[in-house]
């Protein structure tokens, strides 16, 4: 039976049914395969079943995914895209006791939560390691959609690149896909032509990794150690491992304790990391980011004023701190960024 409280969902007296929605191949590496790591462990919890979609379009397909599941009676479902977000809702809405829980969002309901890591922080490192890298001083940026969620990551890796080397510029390209591997290679090449010598991304395959290899080039990869696909090049990667908050979250509901809200975790509790270090990373460089990964898993903040944006205005003042509110909404980009935020 299900059971349904005031901004609880609980499940007792029986098997719990997980299902997760992908929006891109699982494959053996990138955003779905970090998540779908995280779904094996959900696997693993005596008790529990899980099933999952992959390469589901945003938008209305994926209302249709979402209503199947809970149509069959899933007890918690993860859609992990951002555009996933509003079909979630309008699913959320007609089954007041099923679970659901939004990637990357910012909308809620009484049975519908939303979560996200704080990728910006390993973001921050892996900056650190471009800008000591970097020979030429222009980093390279492969960009899926210009949403928040990318722009912060992009003026994250750009701070912590300044931080080790102030004459860095990072040059974005936006692809407007968040798995494509022809197009993200193709856009990692247009940036090594004008002059990048690491490339980084917030894409979902290794392409870009692969054009800066066959440049002979460094790069940086992102959601899961991509080292494999360009061993000669990978210098790190800011990656997720989502096992942790999936179980927490799969055991709440079972004991009643979940709440529906906005959960964003980060280093600190080990849901966002850092591949590890190519064997061209100097062991200096390597001791300096994981000095700063302790000191930002301890509370220490990324951004912290003075920011200016690209016009050279003042964003965050001297002394500030971003305000979580302030993060999650960024449409800007920090001096250094070459390229728009459109």
């Amino acid at each position: 039976m299900l059971a349904f409280g005031l901004g609880a969902v609980t499940v007792s007296a029986k098997d719990m049914k997980v299902g997760f929605v992908y929006v891109s191949p699982i494959g053996d590496a990138g955003y779905s395969y970090a998540h779908d790591q995280g779904r094996k462990a959900v696997e693993a919890m005596d008790g529990v079943t899980t099933s999952y979609v992959e390469s589901v379009k945003e938008g209305p397909d994926s209302e249709r995914v979402i209503l199947n599941m809970a149509r069959k009676g899933y007890d918690v479902i993860f859609a992990t895209s951002f555009g996933f977000m509003d079909p979630m809702l309008k699913v959320a809405k007609k089954f007041p006791k099923i679970a659901f829980l939004h990637c990357s969002g910012f909308k809620t309901a009484k049975n519908m939560g939303n979560y996200f890591g704080r990728i910006y922080q390993a973001r921050y490192l892996s900056g650190m390691v471009a800008g000591a890298m970097t020979r030429s001083n222009v980093l390279g940026y492969v960009a899926a959609f210009p949403i928040p969620e990318v722009i912060r990551g992009i003026n994250a890796f750009t701070l912590g690149a300044q931080s080790v080397n102030p004459d860095v510029t990072v040059r974005v390209v936006w692809t407007k896909t968040w798995y494509d591997p022809a197009t993200e290679k193709e856009a990692a090449k247009s940036l090594l032509d004008v002059g990048a010598d690491v490339i980084a991304q917030h894409q979902d395959s290794p392409g870009p990794q692969e054009a800066a290899q066959e440049k002979g080039v460094y790069s940086i990869g992102y959601n899961s150690d991509m080292s494999a696909f360009a061993p000669k090049s990978h210098l790190t990667a800011p990656i997720w491992n989502w096992g942790p908050y999936y179980t927490k979250v799969v055991d709440e509901v079972r004991k009643g304790t979940w709440k529906a809200g906005s959960d964003w975790p980060g280093l600190k509790e080990g849901i966002v990391g850092l591949a590890p270090f190519g064997p061209m990373v100097p062991k200096d460089v390597q001791e300096m980011v994981n000095k700063k990964k302790a000191e930002i898993a301890s509370g220490k903040k990324v951004f912290v004023g003075p920011i200016k944006d690209q016009k050279g205005v003042v964003k965050i003042a001297e002394g500030a701190v971003a305000t979580d509110g302030e993060l999650l909404g960024m449409t800007w980009f920090v001096k250094g960024v070459v390229g728009t935020t459109e």
